[in-house]
């Protein structure tokens, strides 16, 4: 794979400054060096450090977006997907992952990362609840996989109990035992 363009490294190097320093670190400056391009090359394709969170929130919608579509496919079905990818997913090493925490970091203080977090929950939600017949059972799935996420992010303990017994708890939540029963609900 060849190197990421310049606007890429960009925003990989503000996500990395907000990830190790929050966003009292975030300077233009300071991006661009991270980066290794000039202030100007980084003022080509972000204009303003706005410019930058806004890029930073579409690169985190447009993840989010295709790992939707991702579990839309996948072999496990959607929400042995959701359940495991919350575990499987909060690595550093990934990229829907890192976007997400560099956003958090500015929680609160940027309105705007709040309604994009917000839209990443409704993409999972919705596609929950086309998979999941009952309105309150796709709620409590999301959430579940959202602690199962919290968890695996701060480093806690695996909840290797739920996952071991996935299809029990799955049954418990009445959302089925086999694989056909976690396809698309029939409206």
């Amino acid at each position: 794979m060849g190197r990421p363009s310049a606007r890429e490294q960009i925003l990989d190097a503000y996500q990395d400054i907000l990830i190790e320093s929050g966003s009292a670190a975030v300077t233009l400056d300071a991006v661009a060096a991270r980066a290794k391009v000039s202030k100007g090359g980084l003022l080509y394709h972000f204009g303003s450090k706005d410019a930058l969170l806004d890029g930073l929130l579409d690169r985190l919608l447009r993840l989010t977006a295709a790992d939707v579509e991702h579990a839309r496919t996948a072999p496990e079905g959607v929400v042995r997907y959701w359940l495991l990818s919350s575990v499987t997913d909060a690595d550093m090493t990934k990229p829907a992952h890192r976007a997400s925490i560099a956003a958090l970091r500015l929680i609160g203080s940027e309105p705007k990362v709040t309604e994009t977090m917000n839209e990443v929950g409704r993409l999972w939600s919705e596609l929950l609840a086309e998979h999941i017949g009952d309105p309150l059972t796709a709620e409590i799935v999301g959430l579940v996989g959202d602690g199962l996420y919290l968890r695996a992010t701060l480093g806690g303990q695996t909840p290797q109990p739920l996952l071991d017994h996935l299809p029990e708890a799955l049954r418990r939540l009445g959302v089925g035992e086999t694989e056909s029963d976690l396809g698309p609900h029939p409206r």
